[in-house]
């Protein structure tokens, strides 16, 4: 089996809990989604094999995680199924990168997969339509392994987003860490509204965290 991939590199990861882990990154070609605060823009990639990418991913010495990323790396599930295997017998913890959306997708792995790295995409954030009803299911099968959420907030994130998300997470009982993380890390003007959303998740109970994006920050990959 072939799918495209965009890219194989090593980096510490940027986002959400496991920042400043080294990882290597296996980007996925493809996204089902089209949010307009995208900062991946994929123009190109090569076809390579399942065990090409193992070959790769393996080549890179003293990492014990691999990031599947994107695009979306669940439209590439059944690639995911067969290359899995490989990874978890070269000891490599597997984080898939997700939007939160191909809950049946997410089904089919689940098994294989260690960490759950999940967006909730939020419409005032992306432009896009309301995907919470995908979010919720999604969130019962991801929450079978270790998961947390991450949404990013812009200048036009509304309140009713962030009540939205926490309804879906209160109506499972899922108790995972929520990650607020800015548009643009160095926008001051987005301070007052992370710290008044975190305030919100923080009156319900919630682990909330605000994570800017750190290899943005360090101006790496």
């Amino acid at each position: 089996m072939k799918t495209k991939i965009s890219e194989i590199f090593k980096s510490i990861q940027g986002e959400g809990v496991y920042q400043g882990q080294e990882q290597v990154f296996v980007r996925f070609y493809g996204c089902n989604l089209k949010c307009a605060f995208c900062d991946t823009k994929l123009d190109s990639g090569n076809e390579k094999t399942v065990e090409e990418v193992f070959g790769e991913v393996s080549s890179f010495d003293g990492v014990t995680a691999v990031s599947l990323t994107g695009g979306e790396p669940l439209l590439n599930w059944k690639f995911i199924k067969l290359l899995s295997p490989l990874l978890s017998g070269a000891a490599l913890r597997i984080h898939l990168e997700t939007n939160g959306v191909l809950y049946n997708n997410l089904k089919e792995i689940i098994a294989c997969i260690d960490v759950v790295a999940m967006d909730f995409k939020f419409p005032s954030s992306t432009k896009n339509l309301e995907v919470w009803k995908e979010h919720k299911e999604f969130l019962k099968i991801a929450r079978q392994k270790e998961v947390f959420i991450k949404a990013v907030i812009g200048k036009d994130t509304t309140c009713e987003d962030v009540f939205e998300s926490i309804k879906i997470i209160k109506e499972l009982k899922a108790e995972v860490p929520f990650i607020l993380q800015p548009e643009n890390p160095f926008e001051n003007l987005l301070v007052p509204k992370l710290t008044h959303f975190r305030d919100i998740y923080k009156s319900k109970g919630m682990n909330v965290m605000i994570l800017p994006q750190l290899h943005k920050m360090l101006d790496i990959k």
